[in-house]
């Protein structure tokens, strides 16, 4: 589980860093794949596959923000929060300066899963080509670092 002292360092780091915006992520796996979004083709970075992910609210706690992300985008809910992951800054398609902190979490069930903002999903394993950006690929290797994918 992560230490609660860990998410408010990591805020504090990222509004000392001029951060305006606040992003989490999650990787999930069952049966040895992890879950991928793809984003609509006309949202912003439309047709992009990335991890079940979202912004953190004003006055949300990172933690908090993570388990209704995950469950507003995929309707699975989050059982545990393992390990923190890492990050990667980015500017929002509105031009703020954002920083997703993504977390390794395990989930009740893995199905179904059911989309609310992406147009398809699909489970992926790790050991392949992932349609994925440089900075989620170093979050996948983190991840498979943990000794947690199967």
């Amino acid at each position: 589980m992560v230490d609660s002292t860990l998410l408010t360092k990591l805020a504090s780091e990222a509004t000392a860093a001029g951060i305006q915006q606040f992003v989490v992520g999650a990787v999930m796996q069952s049966q040895g794949e992890i879950l991928l979004l793809r984003r609509p083709a006309d949202d912003f970075m439309g047709g992009l596959w990335e991890l079940p992910s979202g912004k953190v609210e004003p006055g949300e706690a990172l933690y908090a923000a993570l388990i209704r992300e995950v469950k507003e985008e995929t309707g699975l809910d989050v059982s545990t929060i393992q390990h923190y992951l890492g990050s990667f800054d980015y500017t929002s398609g509105s031009g703020k300066p954002s920083r997703q902190f993504n977390f390794a979490v395990d989930v009740a069930r893995a199905k179904p899963v059911v989309l609310q903002e992406h147009d398809v999903y699909q489970w992926a394993r790790l050991d392949g080509e992932l349609p994925v950006t440089d900075a989620v690929k170093t979050v996948l290797k983190a991840y498979a670092e943990t000794g947690q994918a199967d």
